[in-house]
């Protein structure tokens, strides 16, 4: 809302870190940045937004920035209701900026909290980064460029990064936000791969150096282990890391689907899709990672309308039309797969996926000659410096022609080489009974190491029994005796002060003893106090909306809700029912 266009980076910036700092509680369930922003700029009505990203709150606010200068506002509705029950404003210096935004993140959390029921909070959300205020200028520029998702945009990230690391040399995020961009131009072919590698291996083992707890690090290396160095063990602990760290970090959650489907552990792997379809239900990511995941178990049909989903979106997305052509194979539709990539945008045609495509269809429809040249074809491609592609296919063709030897060959082969397509084919629905084989099942085995135990938050009470009697009994007399609710501005932090008892153990005891959350609490007593005056002579002249303001509430829409819910009657309804 600055009138400068150019600050929308900012804007998007901060939206983006508070997001970042929610997610960061793991029992609070936080869309991501991609399907929230779905909605920036959009006129849609509020429950259906909820019901679109299975939430039960909104948060939206705006942000003016003007010289050293912010405001934030911010407003949490409930999104069934379309009722705003939490507003706040702040207006504060940039120079304080990680400040301001872990005061605006736990205030946020704070209510929500309030409204949702109990999880725990840590004193601060948000750390602080880099003392030079332009560095992160810079860092938020890079990172709103590469969100675009394409080289170009990309390129002029790793720009910004570089003036940011200029800068502040030890901007831990920087480093990894410019191995994140030339990730993605190694592994979108602008980039060499095994120098590129080399570099994000370095970025990002100094950025963990600085601060070993960012989940975006572990992440990192989880595709450095995985893209560089076939090691799927050590990748999968890398990816369990950053998970540990981050439990709602979106790109990790689709990366741990992924290595379980590889490995075929299916429940492990839909688990962790199932959680990206929760949090992050609009990313073309995630709709990926779910039709692999069909593909995986042999729902072709399924997984195929899933692709063709994405593709109506983006008909430029090179997975999805590699996976759909497998499909097509699978379902053995084969002259439709001969055909496919005809109908494909020709700038994201991989030549080589075109040619291994057809050599599979030619072999499966039984054309030996044709399948024979083309296969002559992938074997001189798969000689080059870059025809990793082309040798792909050559695992597929040898399995289903039925070849031993070759299959291993190729399998010893790739794992001299430590090529991931190793770890990526070996496991794949092409190579099919082939994984029935003895010998080949060994190769699985010692590929996909997954025995080693995760480490899980070991949650308990937050009280003994004798401080929940006593803090219980507390807690009674401070609301027979002062009377906290009539105040509209109660809190949950406030209240626990009145008891000396952390927020954290005050949310937890109101959620033990009386199987709510905060609000629910609260206006219980609220509206058994407006049945009080309700039915009080002394106060017939007041109006219904006066008995509630007189009870605590700051909120016709809020008052309506609660009390109907708690009562099944409309507050005058159940007034002229007395």
């Amino acid at each position: 809302m600055s009138g400068e266009p150019n600050s929308e980076f900012f804007a998007d910036g901060i939206t983006e870190e508070i997001i970042n700092a929610l997610t960061r509680i793991p029992e609070l369930k936080v869309t991501s940045r991609t399907s929230s922003f779905f909605y920036k700029n959009k006129n849609i009505p509020i429950p259906k937004i909820g019901k679109e990203l299975w939430v039960s709150l909104i948060l939206e606010g705006s942000i003016r920035f003007s010289g050293n200068k912010i405001r934030i506002t911010a407003q949490l509705i409930h999104a069934v209701d379309d009722f705003h029950f939490w507003s706040e404003t702040w207006d504060r210096s940039v120079d304080n900026i990680f400040e301001v935004q872990d005061e605006v993140s736990l205030m946020i959390a704070e209510k929500a909290r309030e409204f949702l029921g109990h999880f725990e909070l840590q004193d601060t959300l948000v750390r602080h980064q880099t003392d030079d205020f332009h560095a992160y200028e810079w860092f938020l520029k890079g990172r709103y460029h590469f969100r675009k998702w394409n080289p170009e945009d990309a390129k002029i990230a790793i720009t910004f990064y570089d003036k940011a690391l200029n800068a502040d040399p030890n901007h831990a995020e920087s480093l990894l936000g410019k191995a994140d961009a030339i990730g993605f131009l190694a592994t979108t072919g602008f980039m060499p791969q095994k120098s590129s590698w080399q570099q994000i291996k370095e970025l990002t083992e100094h950025a963990l150096k600085i601060n070993n707890y960012l989940a975006e690090g572990h992440y990192q290396l989880a595709n450095y282990y995985f893209f560089s160095e076939c090691d799927f063990q050590a990748s999968l602990q890398s990816a369990l890391k950053a998970k540990e760290l981050n439990p709602n970090h979106s790109e990790t959650n689709q990366f741990l689907s992924f290595l379980y489907i590889l490995a075929g552990e299916q429940k492990n792997s839909e688990q962790y899709l199932s959680h990206c379809l929760k949090v992050d239900p609009l990313s073309q990511e995630t709709k990926f990672f779910e039709a692999y995941f069909y593909y995986m178990i042999g729902n072709y049909t399924h997984a195929l309308e899933i692709l063709d989903k994405i593709l109506d979106d983006n008909n430029k997305n090179v997975p999805a039309h590699s996976i759909k052509a497998y499909c097509l194979l699978k379902l053995e539709k084969y002259e439709e797969t001969l055909d496919y990539f005809n109908h494909v945008p020709s700038e994201v045609v991989v030549d080589d996926d075109r040619i291994g495509v057809a050599a599979l269809a030619h072999i499966l429809l039984k054309n030996t000659t044709k399948a024979d040249y083309l296969i002559s074809s992938l074997v001189e491609k798969a000689k080059t410096a870059e025809g990793f592609r082309a040798d792909s296919f050559l695992l597929f063709i040898y399995a289903i022609q039925g070849n031993e030897e070759k299959v291993y060959d190729w399998i010893e082969t790739a794992i001299d080489n430590k090529s991931s397509l190793l770890l990526i084919q070996l496991n794949d629905s092409l190579v099919g009974d082939f994984r029935n084989k003895k010998k080949y099942r060994e190769y699985l085995k010692s590929v996909y190491i997954t025995d080693f135990v995760e480490n899980k938050l070991n949650k308990s009470a937050l009280l003994e029994k004798a401080d929940i009697e006593k803090h219980t009994s507390l807690l009674s007399d401070c609301m027979k005796n002062e009377e906290p609710y009539l105040y509209s501005d109660i809190s949950l932090k406030s209240l626990a002060s009145k008891i000396d008892l952390h927020p954290n153990k005050l949310s937890w005891l109101i959620n033990h003893q009386y199987k709510q959350n905060f609000n629910q609490y609260i206006n219980s007593y609220r509206i058994d106090h407006f049945k009080s005056l309700a039915t009080n002579p002394d106060y017939k002249q007041y109006s219904i909306l006066g008995l509630a303001y007189e009870s605590g509430f700051n909120s016709k829409t809020v008052f309506n809700t609660y009390f109907k819910k708690e009562t099944g009657l409309s507050p005058k309804a159940w007034i002229d029912g007395q």
